[in-house]
């Protein structure tokens, strides 16, 4: 083969790089090649929302995050769906926009997706009614209600504000670094006293409004508080929430008052099972045990730890061994 015909041969191939289809990298691995775009956090501007039929709902949506048990509490306006007077936006802070606070703003994006507490996939509007019926003791919403077409249109629209593909910060709950001891009700019964009973009353039943139409501080054990079905009675996933959230006169975004200890115990004392009741406690989920979190704390389990070590902790014990045998990590 000639000197001449080596270069022929190359210059084919350097051709067909940038013209045959075949040879050029799909979008989806052009992507992946790609590292995410850092957004910062987002916190859309209601100020945008549009002035048509849409932006209507998208309001109503907002408002029923934020007021949830006025439009569909025990004596709501619009229907009676609630079992108990908490908003959503007791947990979901700032109707979902609060970084740090189980905030929605991509959960239009990431839904349907699979859900390991219900072992099936779930749609958007199936992980709202979740809601409804385990932290409000509720009964689900029509899938064709105004008020379910409402919060899909509102978690649409801020989830516009998202640009494609990137990181946004504060989609998740705080990190927590586990200590080598477990979680104590004695030690958050002290820290409740002191920084949380002001507002969650020291029978932590909470603080109605004037009208006693909603809890302005929500109940955090007793009748009208959270199922143990829901994600708050897991005491990381509280703990993570508190430690970003709590105190919320102390606090601001990025800056705690809670250790990771301090948080581990006050959610410790706040979900004790032996000292405080909720309602339907026979919420039992997860049907596969190898997906179970590690603080979810009812048998089977796939590893060798006990019910009491995967309630109070300590948890990096429960990871080590996970890690090392293969089984899922999650929490």
């Amino acid at each position: 083969m000639t000197n001449r015909t080596v270069i022929f041969l190359l210059l084919i191939f350097f051709v067909a790089g940038y013209l045959v289809p075949g040879c050029e990298l799909s979008g989806k691995e052009k992507t992946d090649l790609v590292a995410p775009v850092n957004a910062g956090f987002i916190v859309p501007d209601t100020a945008l929302i549009p002035n048509d039929v849409f932006g209507n709902e998208v309001r109503y949506g907002r408002q029923l995050l934020l007021n949830t048990a006025y439009y569909i509490g025990p004596n709501g306006t619009n229907g009676q769906y609630l079992g108990n007077k908490m908003n959503c936006t007791n947990c979901h802070q700032d109707a979902g926009t609060k970084p740090y606070s189980f905030n929605l703003i991509s959960s239009h994006d990431n839904y349907p997706q699979y859900r390991a507490r219900e072992g099936k996939i779930l749609t958007l509007a199936e992980r709202i009614n979740n809601c409804i019926m385990r932290p409000h003791n509720g009964r689900p919403l029509p899938l064709d209600s105004r008020e379910m077409v409402a919060i899909l249109s509102y978690l649409k629209w801020i989830n516009s504000f998202v640009p494609k593909g990137a990181a946004v910060e504060g989609l998740k709950n705080m990190t927590i670094q586990f200590p080598a001891t477990a979680a104590s009700p004695q030690r958050g019964k002290e820290i409740f006293t002191q920084h949380c009973a002001s507002c969650h009353a020291g029978n932590g039943q909470g603080q109605l409004n004037a009208d006693a139409t909603a809890f302005i501080y929500p109940p955090l054990w007793g009748s009208q508080a959270y199922q143990p079905g829901s994600s708050m009675h897991r005491i990381i996933k509280m703990a993570r929430w508190l430690k970003a959230n709590m105190p919320y006169d102390k606090v601001s975004t990025g800056k705690t008052f809670l250790t990771d200890q301090q948080a581990l115990d006050v959610a410790a004392f706040i979900n004790d099972d032996a000292i405080h009741d909720r309602p339907n406690p026979q919420t039992f989920d997860y049907p596969d045990s190898t997906t179970k979190p590690i603080d979810y704390d009812h048998r089977p389990f796939s590893d060798t730890f006990s019910a009491v070590q995967h309630k109070f902790g300590p948890f990096q014990p429960i990871i080590d061994y996970r890690k090392a045998n293969k089984l899922a990590v999650d929490y």
